[in-house]
């Protein structure tokens, strides 16, 4: 088994089945149509930009993976997940600087903000068309999506799911 990790920037692999190489998620024109079997994304789609870089970064997932599965956070999570905040992905960018300048929050300090663009499940059903999304859930609220298709698996499992 082999794995080519792909990042915009890399050391080198200690392992021998594991390549790693510089390159960007909305272009990967170095790998042809099918290339992998697997592409693997854990927490990467809400750090490429806004929504025409993260629809980018779907189309090319699709394009050189034979079956992907993917992981995101959800939006409308309470809890903004990379500054561990209530609500503040819904705040004005001034009061995200001023409250991540002020205290630490999480992973992230205020130079991050702006940065870190959360999507819904209608959008990641727009970028995957065709692709089976569920819900990954943390006291009965949807914390984060999982989004796979050439797995054979039934699109839309989850139907009671609207957030």
């Amino acid at each position: 088994m082999e794995f080519h990790i792909v990042n915009l920037s890399v050391g080198p692999s200690r392992y021998p089945n594991v390549t790693c190489g510089v390159g960007d998620g909305r272009d990967m024109r170095q790998f042809r149509d099918g290339e992998f079997d697997v592409v693997f994304s854990n927490s990467v789609l809400e750090h490429v930009g806004g929504l025409s870089d993260q629809t980018r970064m779907a189309q090319e997932v699709r394009r050189v993976g034979q079956r992907y599965f993917l992981q995101t956070p959800n939006r409308y999570f309470p809890v903004e997940p990379h500054y561990l905040t209530p609500f503040f992905q819904f705040m004005p960018r001034g009061l995200q600087r001023g409250v991540a300048g002020s205290v630490k929050l999480g992973w992230f300090g205020k130079e991050s903000v702006g940065t870190i663009r959360l999507v819904t499940k209608g959008e990641l059903s727009r970028m995957f068309p065709g692709a089976t999304i569920l819900p990954e859930k943390f006291k009965g609220l949807n914390k984060s999506y999982m989004v796979f298709d050439g797995w054979g698996y039934p699109r839309d499992i989850d139907r009671q799911s609207s957030v």
